[in-house]
């Protein structure tokens, strides 16, 4: 198989109101999709990030049962030029950096954490190239 990308990955979140608020007001993501109850989902790039209320979608009947708990991980990639105004963005939204990490191929990120306490990591291209 030879895949060309992720097309969507998803967290799961206790308070959708609360989710929607952090990624479209604090993030500025663009929302596509919300059912109250349910999920909200939204555009990363050509990317689907989906945020879904796990006690709803694991009683599901349509599609297969899906739901998960803990803090998760997930990184949204910048262009090199945005990523110092991305990190201010954060800081003057009133979220706190945990860690800024400077890898050893040149690239950086930082990471926070959503309303959830997942690990959100902001990220220069060319981490995995």
């Amino acid at each position: 198989m030879n895949f060309t990308q992720i097309k969507e990955t998803c967290l799961y979140v206790k308070d959708l109101e609360l989710t929607k608020a952090f990624y479209t007001e604090k993030l500025g993501l663009k929302m596509i999709s919300f059912v109250p109850g349910r999920h909200v989902f939204f555009r990363a790039g050509t990317s689907v990030f989906l945020c879904f209320n796990p006690e709803t979608t694991k009683n599901e009947k349509d599609i297969p049962p899906h739901f998960g708990s803990g803090n998760m991980h997930l990184a949204f990639e910048c262009k090199k030029k945005d990523y110092g105004a991305y990190k201010e963005k954060v800081l003057t939204s009133g979220i706190t950096i945990e860690h800024e990490h400077f890898w050893g191929n040149g690239t950086k990120s930082f990471y926070f954490r959503d309303p959830d306490h997942h690990c959100i990591e902001i990220v220069e291209p060319g981490l995995w190239d």
